[in-house]
């Protein structure tokens, strides 16, 4: 059983946690993810490593109450267990040789991009970041890219805080005066990592996207995470969870992507509702 040490709400849809799982927090870095079950009989749901303590033997994710799962994950409190909490998984993040790095994270992607940009500043690197909101509400983790960031812009759709725009808007700003980078890595919805794939395309910088479709075993067997890559004009098969989750962002079928992420909408809204009912003060 795996111990939560640490629950923090970072909004109202948003949970942090600590979990104590000292042989995962030894071999964890930045770009892995880890898949839990909350109980012995429950489904298997993936989560981005968002940070680990090697010494404390813990790792931190960060998730969005969005299906039944997290709901329940979310009703944990410190002290209670979770029955499997398996990884690291899939392919470490490649950031060796990278010295000027945009970083561009969008709502809960924001969690899996921090620990990226904390990596890069620890490795000497000059990293600006770029982090997106609906709305001031849902800000998250903006202390935390302030100190792993030599300039960071929140951006806001309403302009509740920071500048009112998308993240593409400091980008285009950005690379239109002749700045340019080593890498761009974005992490976020489907439909903003691809308008920041095209916003850098016409200056041909490397782009690094984080995937996370459906994902069943984590091991490849299942063919659940299967991704559809455009390289030299032929389309191939890849698996999110043993080749990525990391891709490059310019080989994407990102509206394939966004097309299968939307299947189980429906399945996922009702068992989020059985799941609130049981949640329910009293029951």
């Amino acid at each position: 059983m795996y111990k939560i040490v640490n629950k923090e709400i970072l909004n109202p849809t948003v949970t942090l946690m600590d979990i104590e799982a000292p042989l995962v927090a030894a071999k964890a870095e930045p770009g892995q993810f880890i898949i839990l079950r909350v109980s012995e009989d429950g489904e298997r749901i993936p989560l981005t490593v968002a940070g680990y303590d090697r010494e404390k033997g813990t790792v931190r994710i960060i998730f969005q109450l969005v299906g039944a799962t997290t709901m329940l994950l979310g009703a944990k409190n410190v002290g209670d267990t979770i029955p499997d909490f398996a990884g690291p998984l899939g392919v470490p993040s490649k950031l060796d040789g990278l010295k000027k790095v945009l970083i561009v994270g969008g709502g809960v992607g924001c969690a899996i991009a921090l620990p990226i940009a904390e990596k890069l500043k620890e490795m000497g690197a000059d990293v600006t970041s770029v982090i997106g909101f609906r709305s001031r509400d849902l800000l998250i983790l903006e202390d935390e890219f302030k100190a792993a960031s030599t300039r960071l812009f929140v951006m806001t759709d309403d302009g509740s805080y920071g500048t009112k725009g998308n993240v593409c808007q400091p980008i285009n700003e950005m690379l239109a005066a002749g700045e340019t980078f080593d890498e761009v890595i974005t992490i976020g919805p489907l439909i903003m990592m691809k308008f920041v794939v095209g916003a850098v395309r016409p200056y041909r910088i490397p782009v690094t996207v984080s995937m996370n479709p459906i994902m069943i075993d984590g091991t490849g067997m299942c063919g659940g995470c299967r991704l559809t890559l455009i390289k030299d004009g032929q389309r191939v098969t890849r698996f999110a969870c043993v080749d990525g989750p990391d891709f490059n962002g310019y080989e994407v079928d990102f509206d394939e992507a966004m097309q299968r992420g939307t299947m189980y909408r429906a399945f996922e809204t009702t068992a989020k509702e059985h799941v609130c009912n049981l949640l329910k003060e009293g029951n």
